[in-house]
């Protein structure tokens, strides 16, 4: 199989999703693999920007623009134009003050629809760049809030995500201030105390109302944070909000197997239950990589859980067709193209195993630069490739949080019997094995043998709950597991106070985007947006005693 440069569809990843992350974010959770997507992802798509708009692949991405000119500019950039960073000072520890040391979060702005008197709406920007989350100030739930209220629109960077750095690099001593109550303490400080350039009144909380939105981890600080700060958070949205914490989350996986198209699932089912069949042969573990064009790589767990990739693009999926991407359905359609089984060294290989081959020859395996081995780009088991402490990317930030606080490792079923989409060789140690592997112990911090799930379950976990605290779900969402909408939470009721809301066949916080003209919007998703703006206004109402 020759390898290079990916140019041949658009990949999802490749494409801004309003629904949160590329795939290779959602399966950093399989650990050290989830590593190996991300950085060959980031480099197909640095390659793919170097080709320009003669490339197949820039062409075809539904977020690149064409100036008059004749030159690229990713929406992104003209967004970055029209809502410039500021920034706010803040300490690296909130809590010890014998150290002094500071930093700059960056927040941007938008005040189209300011009224004096107005709110103040914070999305919490979450495990990625702030300025990610720029087109929320555009066109998103922000826009649709302040046009309603008279509202001020402000996005807000996390600490150790895209120019919001506090330290140099990331080694596992200097990531130590990476955690939820330092980060909740940042948010809560920003909020009393900012001055907001170009606006001469104090909109600092408590004396402005401020209601917090939040998608995803999100959209659980969100929650957090309007139970932990009552008196500066006056109401908070949560969408997706994962306030579970779990060691073992492969509930996401399951979701995934119940909400989606059961013919495409049984072929996975059938396809993976084959597959570990074949491997449990001695001799056929060889030939059955080749098949799949993964010939060099040694070991049969690297081996399966390259297979997972193509279920991290649910989560990517969106009502609004011009950021979701298709990998989904694409691949669905290939496993499930039917053909004959065929046979290697005796051993009958059905047709959906064929079919599923043949889509990770042609769209995984061409991630590997020619340059570099299989075992290079898809083994997990050199530990030099993930301890660049210079490197302070969100995957290194993000893979700490998951390291020491939050989990959601995503192995294969523990029960042999539950049906899966994950070969039983992906096991829990597996998915954790990359907490001792990208963060040795420092010299004044190690990671704990496993995360400390605890320490964000105390806060209200499935249960959690507050007047003026919304939250707002996907009924096939991933993550949905996790949410206070779990099957594994309490029944509660959706009020105006604490609204509880789904979202009808909606994955990953389907309601923080919106379309320019709302019109146009699908009813399901226009229901919601109204909801949103119903309750908020109400929550104002009993604010101002109107």
């Amino acid at each position: 199989m020759v390898r290079g440069i990916y140019l041949f569809t658009v990949p999802f990843w490749l494409a801004t999703s309003a629904s949160g992350l590329g795939s290779s974010n959602n399966l950093l959770h399989l650990g050290p693999q989830g590593v190996n997507f991300w950085q060959l992802e980031n480099k197909a798509k640095n390659n793919a920007a170097t080709y320009g708009s003669n490339s197949r692949l820039m062409s075809q991405t539904p977020l690149m623009a064409a100036q008059q000119d004749g030159s690229i500019e990713t929406q992104k950039e003209k967004l970055k134009k029209k809502y410039p960073a500021h920034r706010f000072t803040q300490p690296l520890d909130h809590f010890d003050k014998t150290v002094k040391d500071t930093w700059e979060q960056r927040y941007w702005i938008d005040d189209r629809f300011y009224k004096p008197g107005g709110p103040v709406f914070v999305l919490d920007g979450g495990e990625t760049a702030g300025e990610d989350r720029i087109p929320y100030l555009d066109h998103g739930i922000l826009t649709l809030l302040s046009n309603a209220t008279g509202g001020l629109s402000v996005v807000l960077e996390h600490r150790y995500y895209g120019e919001s750095l506090p330290v140099s690099n990331f080694s596992t001593d200097a990531l130590r201030w990476l955690n939820n109550a330092q980060a909740l303490q940042d948010s809560a400080r920003f909020m009393s105390k900012v001055k907001f350039p170009g606006i001469d009144a104090d909109l600092t909380a408590p004396g402005t109302p401020w209601i917090y939105y939040g998608g995803s981890y999100a959209g659980a600080r969100a929650a957090h944070m309007r139970v932990l700060y009552p008196d500066l958070v006056f109401g908070a949205i949560a969408s997706s909000a994962v306030t579970h914490a779990a060691i073992d989350y492969s509930d996401y996986f399951e979701v995934i197997r119940r909400t989606n198209n059961q013919t495409c699932v049984g072929h996975i089912e059938s396809a993976i239950k084959a597959i570990d069949r074949i491997l449990d042969i001695p001799f056929m573990s060889k030939p059955l990589k080749t098949l799949f064009g993964l010939a060099e790589l040694q070991h049969d767990d690297d081996f399966a859980s390259v297979l997972t990739y193509p279920l991290g693009a649910v989560q990517a999926t969106n009502w609004d067709t011009n950021v979701s991407e298709t990998t989904w359905s694409r691949f669905c359609e290939a496993i499930s193209a039917g053909g004959a089984a065929s046979h290697i060294g005796g051993v009958r290989i059905p047709a959906e195993v064929i079919n599923y081959a043949k889509w990770v020859r042609e769209e995984i395996v061409p991630l590997c630069p020619e340059n570099s081995s299989v075992e290079e780009c898809f083994g997990t088991y050199d530990d030099s490739k993930y301890q660049d402490i210079s490197d302070l990317s969100s995957w290194r930030a993000w893979s700490f949080q998951v390291c020491t606080e939050w989990g959601y490792f995503m192995p294969a079923p523990g029960d042999p019997e539950q049906r899966s989409l994950l070969s039983r060789r992906i096991t829990l140690d597996y998915t954790a094995k990359g907490c001792k592997q990208f963060f040795p112990p420092g010299a004044h911090y190690s990671i704990p043998l496993w995360p400390n799930v605890t320490s964000v379950n105390s806060l209200g976990d499935y249960g959690i709950a507050k007047d003026r605290l919304a939250f707002i779900d996907g009924d096939r969402d991933p993550w949905i597991a996790a949410t206070p909408h779990s099957w594994h939470a309490p029944e509660r009721e959706d009020t105006v106070t604490r609204p509880f809301k789904i979202i009808p066949s909606g994955v990953h916080h389907w309601d923080e985007n919106s379309l320019t003209d709302n019109n146009l919007e699908p009813v399901f998703i226009g229901e919601i947006h109204s909801a949103e703006v119903n309750f908020v206004r109400e929550w104002l109402r009993t604010r101002f005693g109107e």
